[in-house]
């Protein structure tokens, strides 16, 4: 993702408001709950999902964004106490409802 697309993204969600967007859309100690998991469906993708539930990764959760590095490095989540570095590919399928207030724990 360009710089161009990472700002088009964070305008979107914030006229959007409390719809899914991605959880790379959040800033640093913005959270939300996790509503879906994108690039499902059988064969290989299906390890993918399986992997991100083992982590704890699964809708309904909360997940918190702890830091993200530059240059569309990893992203730092908290969740369910684990602290997580996830990919950007990663970060971009799991889509998120912002929360409005973040208390981190």
């Amino acid at each position: 993702m360009t710089k161009r697309d990472d700002s088009t993204m964070k305008k979107m969600s914030e006229r959007l408001g409390n719809y899914e967007i991605p959880l790379t859309a959040l800033k640093d100690g913005e959270a939300g709950i996790i509503m879906s998991i994108s690039g499902g469906g059988y064969g290989r993708r299906w390890g993918f999902e399986k992997r991100l539930a083992d982590l704890g990764l699964t809708p309904g959760t909360r997940i918190i964004v702890v830091k993200a590095a530059p240059f569309h490095g990893p992203i730092e989540v908290l969740v369910r106490g684990s602290r997580l570095a996830l990919g950007r590919g990663i970060s971009d399928r799991i889509l998120v409802k912002k929360e409005e207030r973040c208390g981190r724990g």
